[in-house]
């Protein structure tokens, strides 16, 4: 029954995956995990994970500067789909490190092979988790605006409206997945996690010291958070859908498909130009997804404040060795 149940996190945490990674290749990131939480720099990432014993796991890898590799990849909008393209791979690759640390720690009976996240299970949940996302988030929203415009009069026929009813199905449907994992204990220590992640960032931002203490000071909130990037994403998705004039069902869906990219680019590039002007008026979009941190954002303990430090110094490690000294403006 625990197997099941460490299986059950993951898949749940994989689909919330976004809201729970920074996807900023120039600065330092970081994501919660189980019991745990990954850090990155531009040049490595590390990850702290904690076993129920209160005993530390971690590990440490160099990281691929996508920019440096190829320069057209930094080119606006574009490094915005590739550096979430590679944030969203390193996160999950962290998420299966952690799950893999719960499994290790069940017993197992004589004879019995011990379980782990495998490649083929892992490919699975990836395949769950993005018919999910294009189900919940694009094929519902449209189906009831769809019903809307057939059943409740001429109105809900005007592209306008049409598609900001359908981004208020979409951001409704988001908050209730993200108010229903919540509840669970087991996410909401995900949640403290990830408030963990934040505070560590802020802290090291400031030059202040790394300790549980010192982090505490912070918020837990951060304007560079997967959570205001998809809300970012949903706001800009209801005026960029308005501009392509097409009227049936499946092309509608067809647009909501392959605009992805480009609509996630063009909230990156909000997100990041927001982080750095807050008081723009492009920082304003991005204050819903700072209020829904209230939620996937929670108070951490100083032991999971601990594990986020530790996480930072490991992904540091290997930076000042690939990239030399980071500096903080």
């Amino acid at each position: 029954m625990q197997n099941w149940r460490n299986t059950f996190r993951f898949l749940t945490a994989l689909q919330l995956l976004p809201a729970l990674e920074s996807g900023e290749e120039t600065l330092v990131g970081g994501q919660a995990v189980l019991e745990g939480v990954m850090m990155r720099s531009p040049h490595a990432w590390g990850i702290s994970v904690r076993k129920p014993s209160g005993e530390m796991v971690t590990h440490s890898e160099p990281l691929a500067r996508l920019s440096d590799k190829h320069k057209w990849m930094g080119w606006p909008i574009i490094r915005g789909v590739m550096t979430l393209g590679q944030a969203m791979g390193l996160g999950f690759k962290a998420l299966r490190f952690s799950a893999n640390v719960a499994l290790d720690e069940q017993p197992v009976k004589e004879g019995e092979k011990k379980l782990e996240i495998s490649g083929w299970v892992a490919a699975v949940n990836i395949v769950i988790s993005l018919g999910f996302f294009i189900f919940m988030y694009k094929f519902l929203p449209l189906v009831a605006a769809t019903e809307l415009k057939d059943h409740a009069g001429a109105i809900f026929g005007n592209q306008i409206i049409f598609n900001v009813v359908d981004g208020i199905i979409r951001i409704a449907l988001f908050l209730l997945f993200i108010w229903a994992t919540s509840l669970w204990k087991d996410i909401r220590r995900v949640y403290e996690y990830h408030g963990a992640e934040h505070k560590t960032v802020f802290a090291f931002e400031a030059h202040d010291e790394m300790k549980p203490a010192a982090v505490q000071r912070y918020v837990t909130w951060h304007p560079r958070c997967g959570t205001s990037f998809l809300m970012t994403v949903m706001l800009i998705s209801i005026a960029i859908y308005t501009l392509v004039p097409v009227q049936t069902f499946a092309a509608r869906f067809a647009v909501r498909i392959a605009l992805l990219p480009v609509i996630a680019g063009l909230s990156y590039e909000i997100i990041r130009f927001a982080a750095k002007r807050r008081g723009s008026l492009f920082a304003l979009m991005t204050a819903p997804g700072l209020w829904l941190q209230r939620i996937t954002t929670q108070p951490p303990s100083d032991d999971e404040c601990e594990c986020a430090i530790v996480a930072l110094d490991k992904a540091m490690e290997l930076e000042a060795v690939h990239g030399g000294e980071l500096v903080i403006a």
